[in-house]
């Protein structure tokens, strides 16, 4: 039995010894060997044979050749963090060696010819993290799937051809598609956009938006109206509900109008009477405390066949919001 019981406890000591040990010579292992640089994901680990680089795809396209090494893009073809040094075609038109052996356009990848699904994954595989592109996935423009080439000239000259500058050009890129838009700006009450005094992209962000119809942003979150109306803003004391829960296209047109102001109707009791009509009556206690309830119908002695009052905006003048009365007269 003594015999047993010491083999017994020398396992023990010998299997601990090994619990203790193992993980140890594993770590110093780890440390003993030159750590290795992680390529990125979406560029080859190592450029064998099926990749030819830059250099053969000059012998052929020079022109484009020429324009890609004046434009931003060319960035990739001498940043060796991303991976693809020396070969910036190859990043986006995929590995040439076959295309170069054969000169069949088969045998290359042309993302202005793939489902835009497949041409966006290409361009995101670098732009999906920055700021400007950072709500692309969600836009209407990868939903309708508008890919990035059908607006922006990949091999354009310069940084500024990749996308129209002048407000001419990229009022007529927008227009192109959204010819129901460019119809409405022929009212006459509108935005300066057909003077190209101001262009689309002003108002809507084409990469995506936090917003309905992509429209910019102001102060991270509120309708990029504000950015020129700032004096319509607030916060107001007494606050017209429309203007904060719904926002100014609940009463304007922003395309163009018939109304001066460019609302949604030609007259501005029509535009009033839209949520101020066929609503319960004020309650007693609104009447006993000397006000009305948002949205009920107007008072008795608002004879609308009068033309006194057919102009709601004469009396209640701050309509989007009043820092003194709660009616928004003043």
């Amino acid at each position: 039995m003594p015999s047993t019981r010491n083999t017994l406890r020398a396992a023990r000591r010998h299997c601990l010894f090994l619990a203790v040990a193992a993980p140890l010579v594993f770590v110093a292992g780890l440390l003993s060997v030159a750590p290795v640089a992680a390529a990125p994901p979406h560029a080859p680990k190592k450029f064998g044979e099926e990749y030819v680089g830059s250099q053969t795809c000059q012998t052929c396209h020079e022109d484009i050749w020429n324009n890609y090494q004046k434009s931003a893009h060319t960035f990739v073809e001498t940043d060796e963090r991303g991976g693809w040094k020396e070969h910036g075609c190859e990043s986006c038109h995929g590995a040439g060696a076959k295309h170069a052996g054969t000169a069949d356009a088969a045998e290359i990848r042309n993302p202005k010819k793939l489902v835009a699904e497949q041409t966006d994954k290409i361009c995101l595989s670098c732009h999906l993290n920055t700021t400007k592109h950072s709500e692309r996935i969600q836009s209407s423009h990868m939903k309708d799937t508008v890919s990035c080439v059908a607006c922006h000239t990949i091999h354009a000259n310069g940084p500024a051809g990749l996308v129209p500058r002048a407000a001419s050009q990229v009022n007529a890129l927008c227009t192109s598609c959204h010819q129901g838009v460019k119809a409405q700006f022929a009212k006459p009450f509108r935005h300066k956009v057909p003077e190209n005094e101001m262009t689309c992209v002003d108002c809507h962000n084409p990469h995506g938006s936090l917003r309905p119809a992509m429209t910019q942003t102001f102060a991270a979150n509120e309708p990029g109206c504000f950015k020129c109306h700032g004096d319509k803003r607030g916060p107001f004391t007494f606050e017209h509900a429309p203007v904060k829960f719904e926002g100014c296209n609940t009463c304007h047109e922003p395309h163009g109008s018939t109304n001066p102001r460019m609302l949604n109707r030609h007259e501005v009791r029509l535009n009033c009477l839209e949520c101020h009509s066929n609503l319960p009556a004020v309650s007693a206690s609104a009447v006993k405390n000397g006000g009305i309830l948002p949205g009920s119908v107007p008072p008795a002695f608002h004879d609308l066949r009068s033309p006194r009052y057919q102009n709601c905006t004469v009396c209640h003048q701050k309509i989007h919001g009043s820092y003194a009365d709660r009616n928004l007269l003043r």
